[in-house]
């Protein structure tokens, strides 16, 4: 009998996921292939701190994502106009300003990657052209029940094919690494640390996305309550520490040291990625870290296409007060318009609008942190699921952090 019913209990766990691993799947992407990689080869395990502390203060804002959704039956941005209209306005402006370059960047990573593994053409722009024209029908065809299932079987072969190459690396790699924690200095390097943490796991505005991605998960599945949403959301949170440290682990075990620079377009540094990699593990392992570095960005691409303009749907509906048809349609055709002019006519300056979306979303951080504090805190949501004392003192120390450090930066600018 338990053999009978062991399948269904994997089967109905896996089912019972959705939102977190989204989130997850909207997370690993930049910041953990481009940016961890990065910070291991140039800063060895010396930022480690940074990757975990960021998770830490930034966890509870994330969660009470997920936690307002189900209590109350309503998105963040219903919550944040019930904050005020002009909660919803700057949030709206925030996410209207950042998407363009953040889609941007994620794709043209992913197409650098598509060129290394599938070849075809070496132009990324055309990548590009292709990759959204897939997402958009994927997203089209099967909309957030595909984008469910499709993410369960991505965060599967992610971390199985990420973990073994740190496991590969690992046993290739007789040096010994110093693991004393760093702060970097010098106005580059403190840029580099506030952008890391503005993308470590990933903008805090992803907590808006995430609370209707659960609210879409309710409508499939009657019985995703608050409880499941949090156990939920906790698994895809783990999931973005473990790979976060895999990645950064990866850079460190085989790019520090090297001597290496990163290349400036994104065919280069997929090639150069990969090619650091294999060199040192060996040619057999380049099927396995190219399918894992392309699934890692086509995940990203993926989610975070769907995530903008559902976010923008909504709110113009709840400012308009007026529910318009297709409008999650129209947000998704204008992103990828944007996305490919952008690519098409400004990819030499993809450095610098990546680097100033990535500084404002650190900088905007607080905003949405102190925003979704306030909300979960008061009388918009049932007592029962206020936060507990020791998730108001992790909050408020969150908060701290992140206004911290954002004057910090703008001191050393």
């Amino acid at each position: 009998m338990s053999k009978n019913c062991q399948p269904k209990t994997i089967t109905q766990f896996l089912k019972s996921l959705g939102p977190g691993l989204l989130f997850a799947g909207a997370s690993i992407g930049v910041s953990h292939l481009v940016m961890s990689t990065k910070a291991g080869a140039e800063y060895g395990f010396g930022l480690i701190w940074a990757l975990l502390l960021v998770h830490l203060f930034k966890y509870p804002f994330f969660q009470y994502g997920p936690r307002y959704a189900m209590a109350t039956g309503e998105s963040l941005v219903d919550g944040y106009r019930k904050l005020g209209k002009g909660i919803l306005i700057t949030y709206f402006i925030l996410a209207f300003c950042t998407m363009f370059t953040i889609q941007a960047a994620v794709t043209i990573v992913t197409a650098g990657l598509a060129i290394n593994l599938f070849g075809l053409t070496e132009n990324p722009v055309t990548w590009s052209i292709i990759i959204t024209i897939i997402i958009v029908l994927l997203l089209l065809i099967g909309r957030y029940k595909l984008l469910d299932n499709l993410m369960k079987v991505i965060i599967v072969v992610l971390t199985v094919t990420t973990i073994t190459s740190v496991v590969a690396a690992t046993l290739g790699n007789e040096t010994s690494y110093s693991f004393t924690q760093i702060l970097p200095k010098g106005s580059l390097e403190i840029g580099f640390l506030i952008a890391f943490l503005g993308w470590m796991p990933s903008p805090l505005d992803l907590s808006v996305i995430h609370s209707l991605w659960a609210l879409e998960k309710k409508k499939e599945t009657p019985d995703f309550n608050t409880k499941k949403s949090i156990t939920d959301f906790n698994i895809g949170y783990i999931f973005t520490i473990i790979l976060g440290l895999c990645f950064l682990s990866l850079g460190v075990l085989i790019m520090y040291d090297t001597g290496e620079n990163f290349s400036a377009s994104a065919g280069g540094f997929a090639q150069q990625l990969i090619g650091l990699y294999t060199s040192v593990i060996g040619d057999w392992m380049y099927l396995i870290i190219a399918i894992a570095a392309f699934t890692t960005m086509f995940s990203t691409t993926l989610t975070t296409l769907d995530a903008s303009p559902r976010a923008l749907s909504a709110t113009v509906s709840i400012l308009s007060k007026n529910t318009i048809k297709k409008s999650y349609w129209f947000w998704i055709f204008l992103l990828s318009i944007g996305t490919i002019i952008i690519l098409a006519y400004f990819i030499s300056e993809m450095g610098t609008l990546i680097k100033i979306a990535t500084i404002l979303s650190f900088l905007s951080a607080p905003f949405f942190a102190i925003s979704n504090f306030v909300l979960i805190s008061g009388k918009h949501t049932p007592k029962e699921w206020h936060p507990s004392l020791s998730m108001k003192i992790l909050s408020y120390l969150g908060i701290i952090f992140l206004i911290g450090f954002s004057g910090w930066y703008l001191m050393n600018l």
